[in-house]
């Protein structure tokens, strides 16, 4: 069985996900992209506009997650060990932040991901991650 990612992210995102706005952005075999919509409630500086981390934390948790469901090929409960995020600089105000997660090796348990988030321009990152997650 073949994981369908848009078929999956069809109906949006439920839980915490949806609260934030997080949606379907792209997909290949090997990463897969969400997005998090600007909106004035995820500011956490009002003086400057800028997202404030934790959802771009969350962003970059589940765009790492898709990556390990899409690397599998189907949906199989996980937990995220470990998520390092390395913030290079904020996000623009009023920019819609891409995240991209890369599932780069499974064994039978653990999976090792990467992943990068921007605001527009790839070659200019915002945050880099990396990460595991453990079959549960």
């Amino acid at each position: 069985m073949t994981f369908d990612i848009v078929r999956f992210t069809a109906q949006g995102f439920g839980g915490h996900g949806g609260r934030l706005g997080i949606g379907y952005h792209a997909h290949t075999p090997d990463w897969v992209e969400l997005a998090l919509p600007y909106h004035p409630d995820l500011v956490g500086d009002v003086d400057t506009g800028v997202i404030a981390s934790g959802p771009i934390v969350a962003l970059m948790d589940m765009a790492t997650s898709f990556s390990v469901w899409q690397k599998r090929g189907a949906f199989v409960p996980h937990a995220t060990l470990d998520l390092r995020v390395d913030f290079l600089r904020a996000a623009r105000p009023h920019h819609t932040v891409i995240g991209r997660g890369e599932c780069y090796r499974l064994t039978r348990t653990i999976s090792f991901v990467r992943g990068q988030a921007h605001d527009g321009d790839p070659a200019d990152p915002l945050a880099h991650v990396v990460g595991t997650f453990m079959l549960t």
